[in-house]
């Protein structure tokens, strides 16, 4: 079902011509992940697009932020110049160099993220993250596992990095999505423009938003970027669409936001909006290796949230949310 709103009649209109049809509109998607049960209600499929506002230190997924494509190297899979040495002959910039021990080593100051030397690695020591994909391409893909959809209620997630960096895409790829009578779910940290997110909307059967912290210079300190525009998003989506299923969702992160105090304030922003829900996230560090992949540093470390202090904060928001606490069923 479609929504309506005061977003603007003739400008969805307008897009829904030029997009909902096209078959050249490309965007960058970075994985398409079948079969998932927690993005969600029942059996979806989570397309990950690229590009993201935010920098948040325990982000476990760095490859999303960049909305380029970008090159894993790992270097534990590589056969050595001496073996091998195909990807150092194929790139253009002269990025790629062999260490005295024959480890591969990437130059990304002078890599053009061409991705040309992944197509030629045999081990896939070298792969990129991020490929151009039509509506068409990645709606096949989703479309694939519709008698899933069918008969436990799910169907596409768009998330990310944040769907909202690709406006256009993320809308054309709800739209189609509706036309093939697919249930739609966007996951967003909210860091976007209001017109995006405004469009959006009228085609995605809920959405579940990120809030992370009341507190804007804790909030600018983690994530490199204030809350204001997340928070007014939220309250002017709520306002814009006071029917839409919006469930929020926050990350419970050492050092930042993992004591009462802070989450308290998240839900007693939330509370007094209509169909809202809410869900902490536990701490984890599943994405620790793919730093080591893109050669950057894990900045939480050895960091670790004891299991009792977590717990305890989870079991307060329960009972502080009561029956708005945790993700919808249906």
């Amino acid at each position: 079902m479609l929504r309506e709103n005061n977003c603007g009649a003739a400008e969805l209109s307008a897009m829904n011509k030029s997009l909902l049809h096209s078959e050249i509109l490309t965007g960058w998607v970075f994985n398409t992940q079948r079969y998932s049960l927690h993005d969600g209600v029942g059996i979806r499929t989570v397309v990950f697009l690229k590009g993201c506002p935010l920098r948040c230190e325990w982000c476990s997924n760095p490859e999303s932020q960049s909305g380029k494509p970008e090159i894993a190297v790992d270097v534990r899979k590589c056969l050595g110049g001496t073996i091998c040495g195909l990807c150092e002959s194929q790139c253009q910039t002269a990025a790629l160099s062999y260490t005295p021990t024959g480890e591969i080593c990437l130059d990304r100051h002078l890599c053009s993220n061409c991705l040309t030397c992944t197509t030629h690695c045999p081990t896939q020591a070298l792969h990129g993250f991020g490929e151009p994909m039509t509506v068409r391409q990645v709606l096949d893909i989703v479309e694939s596992d519709s008698i899933f959809y069918r008969r436990s209620g799910g169907g596409l997630t768009l998330s990310g990095g944040e769907p909202l960096m690709q406006g256009m895409f993320a809308l054309a790829l709800l739209q189609e999505a509706k036309r093939r009578h697919i249930g739609t779910l966007l996951e967003t940290c909210g860091d976007g423009h209001w017109s995006d997110l405004c469009q959006i909307a009228n085609y995605t059967d809920a959405i579940y938003f990120d809030v992370k912290s009341m507190n804007d210079v804790q909030h600018r300190r983690f994530t490199r970027r204030g809350n204001h525009r997340i928070l007014n998003n939220l309250l002017q989506l709520r306002q814009a669409f006071p029917h839409l299923p919006i469930h929020v969702r926050t990350p419970l992160i050492p050092r930042f936001n993992a004591n009462w105090h802070d989450i308290q304030a998240i839900i007693d922003f939330i509370l007094p909006l209509s169909q809202v829900s809410y869900e902490i996230l536990p701490y984890h560090r599943l994405g620790r290796d793919k730093y080591r992949l893109l050669g950057r540093d894990y900045l939480p470390a050895e960091q670790l949230l004891c299991d009792e202090v977590g717990a305890d904060i989870i079991q307060q928001a329960k009972t502080r949310c009561g029956e708005r606490y945790g993700a919808p069923m249906a």
